[in-house]
């Protein structure tokens, strides 16, 4: 058996880029340690008194959340609350909704639901049925942000972590790069700045590696969703995943060496693109141009759905949802326990109660 580099135990996993192999003890310690450096360096605790962690039910979300609680939750003056998109899809996000809710439960946190249905007016399942020149997790992606960023804005959240773990960020990076979209590269997460109307958005989990998550996910006793999203496989990202992984296959380090690279590049990005002043778009959602683009596609979504309608503008009071689901969609099951946002208007913000 081979053995902890540190303590002689019987070692669990071996860190090809740095040669070490570690117990469970020092791995879950290994962990620990870059999630709390990145906690310290991301998250002012003076200002942001109530963390908001997004939870899909996931290893790296839970894994994200537990952490989050485990750090933060010693602080009488923190306040740490779940929230969970539910997009629709049947058959993958009914169970790892009822994870996220019983794991929230287990650690004494608020657990909050908002669905697409309520938000967008579609499921997931719906929308693929609809789609035009886009994928699936293109339109998923945008409405996925806006659900958390307007639940998060709604329960008074300060910031909002997600479970994007290093594998994500590098591959982010890499898909800016090479699309040429520099200014995006500058705004991406963790957000340092807070903008009228956004929460920003904390990475915890931005230093570690995929596979570490899930290791210390199963170390932990972690009962996460472990299926695959059946949209998954027109996601351009994969590509991104399989040139990452094989590199860092061929050279241990190498999504470290990219996340380094550019956050040795950020400051400069964001002299180069300093953050714009955000406009109110019709749904209440902030945008740098005063249309965001989930009504963008929301529109899209209407024509394709309805060839040759016209497309009513957003003060169109016929664009409100009026309680019923779209035809076709399916009922969205919703864990016991959780709360469930307000519901919203199609278009726009939460009705008031």
């Amino acid at each position: 058996m081979v053995q902890c580099s540190k303590c002689g135990r019987t070692a669990v996993t071996y860190i090809r880029y740095n040669g070490s192999h570690l117990c469970s003890a020092h791995f879950q310690e290994y962990v620990e340690r870059r999630v709390k450096k990145e906690l310290r360096g991301q998250l002012d605790i003076d200002k942001s008194k109530h963390i908001a962690v997004a939870v899909s039910g996931g290893k790296d979300s839970c894994v994200a959340l537990l952490l989050v609680h485990d750090i933060l939750s010693q602080r009488r003056d923190v306040t740490i609350s779940a929230i969970t998109v539910d997009e629709g899809i049947a058959g993958y996000r009914p169970g790892a909704l009822e994870k996220a809710m019983r794991l929230s439960a287990d650690l004494g946190i608020e657990h909050h639901v908002v669905s697409f249905r309520e938000r967008v007016g579609r499921t997931m399942d719906d929308i693929s049925a609809e789609l035009g020149h886009r994928t699936p997790c293109a339109y998923c992606g945008v409405f996925r942000r806006q659900c958390m960023n307007d639940a998060a804005r709604r329960i008074g959240a300060q910031a909002l972590a997600t479970g994007h773990n290093l594998d994500d960020v590098a591959q982010a990076i890499l898909m800016n790069f090479t699309r040429g979209d520099v200014e995006r590269l500058a705004r991406m997460g963790p957000h340092l700045k807070v903008q009228p109307g956004l929460i920003p958005r904390i990475l915890p989990l931005r230093s570690v590696p995929e596979k570490e998550a899930y290791l210390y996910a199963l170390l932990r006793g972690i009962d996460f969703e472990d299926s695959t999203c059946p949209y998954w496989e027109a996601a351009m990202r994969n590509e991104y995943r399989d040139i990452i992984d094989g590199m860092e296959a061929r050279s241990p380090g190498t999504k470290h060496s990219i996340l380094a690279s550019y956050d040795a590049l950020r400051p400069l990005l964001q002299e180069k693109y300093p953050q714009t002043a955000l406009r109110l778009c019709g749904c209440g959602e902030p945008s740098p141009s005063g249309r965001c683009m989930a009504c963008v596609m929301r529109e899209e979504l209407l024509l394709n759905g309805r060839p040759g309608q016209k497309v009513p503008s957003a003060a169109d009071p016929s664009r409100r949802h009026r309680g019923g689901r779209s035809q076709g969609s399916r009922p969205s099951r919703t864990s016991p326990g959780a709360r469930v946002l307000p519901s919203c208007s199609r278009y726009g913000r939460a009705e008031e109660r």
